[in-house]
């Protein structure tokens, strides 16, 4: 992911009592939902949380959850940003993050996706994988997370910030649902004894102009390395990921931005393609 990055001093948060905490991260997570029901972007919420407290954001996160679920939102699985080196350090931090998934975000290969249901949209290309087992116990390496995938898919993520501008720290970006948007999975379904996500190779195309290329290696070093992390992450926040869900793996190249009338095709060498356009 790729974020502009005010250029004013963040004013950092102290809170003074676990009361004005609490009022301060409900007041984040209204400003957010207000944001995403009303379609109109929002003031950074790094003023009520500061820029880099990383459980405030994940609480400010899971209210923001708690409210799509009320609203009728289910569920279906995680995905993960900041996979890349680059922005994590231009986000100051030394780690990705992750969102949730909820079914309203996802939509079929070759699917018409409106995009007056989002704010300022931007396409990443990554290996969507759907798991086969939960991931709740064990020692949740490598070898179980190649166990516990059911099998990978291509992927177009459509990131989205409800923060005006993508004016965005860290606490931003994962208080407002890891940035997220909507989702394409395509139709090829691969094992991983078919093919071997860190080899894979992406191209994307928008209006018939390659914009983004990359690799599975560009990924944490290996998507399933990607997987792995947000496995251990989920189960130390009391959510492990469960058997059905999907995971987004993160970007494998640049993402960019979309507008309304465009086409958007992905191809990942050795897994398949996925496209969509956008109205």
């Amino acid at each position: 992911m790729f974020f502009r990055l005010s250029s004013t001093p963040v004013t950092m948060v102290t809170m003074t009592s676990t009361t004005d905490r609490d009022v301060a991260e409900e007041q984040a997570a209204q400003r957010l939902l207000t944001a995403l029901r009303t379609r109109q972007a929002c003031a950074p919420v790094r003023d009520l949380i500061g820029a880099v407290d990383l459980p405030a954001a994940y609480r400010v996160q899971e209210r923001l959850t708690a409210g799509r679920v009320a609203g009728g939102a289910t569920i279906v699985g995680r995905k993960i940003g900041l996979t890349s080196d680059a922005v994590q350090q231009q986000m100051g931090v030394d780690q990705p993050d992750f969102g949730v998934l909820f079914d309203d975000m996802a939509y079929d290969d070759g699917a018409l996706v409106p995009t007056d249901t989002l704010l300022q949209p931007k396409a990443e290309a990554e290996i969507g994988f759907v798991l086969s087992e939960d991931l709740a116990d064990g020692d949740l390496g490598l070898a179980q997370i190649r166990g516990a995938v059911a099998y990978g898919v291509p992927a177009i993520e459509i990131c989205d910030s409800r923060i005006d501008g993508w004016d965005i720290a860290f606490a931003d970006t994962v208080a407002d649902n890891a940035s997220s948007g909507v989702y394409v999975l395509g139709t090829v379904r691969k094992t991983l004894d078919e093919f071997d996500p860190v080899d894979t190779t992406m191209s994307m195309v928008i209006n018939g102009e390659e914009v983004s290329t990359g690799t599975g290696a560009a990924c944490l070093g290996d998507p399933l390395n990607a997987v792995a992390w947000l496995a251990k992450a989920a189960r130390d926040f009391g959510e492990p990921l469960r058997a059905g869900q999907v995971i987004l793996s993160g970007a494998l190249g640049p993402m960019r931005p979309l507008a309304s009338g465009d086409e958007v095709t992905v191809e990942i060498g050795g897994l398949g393609s996925v496209g969509a356009r956008f109205s």
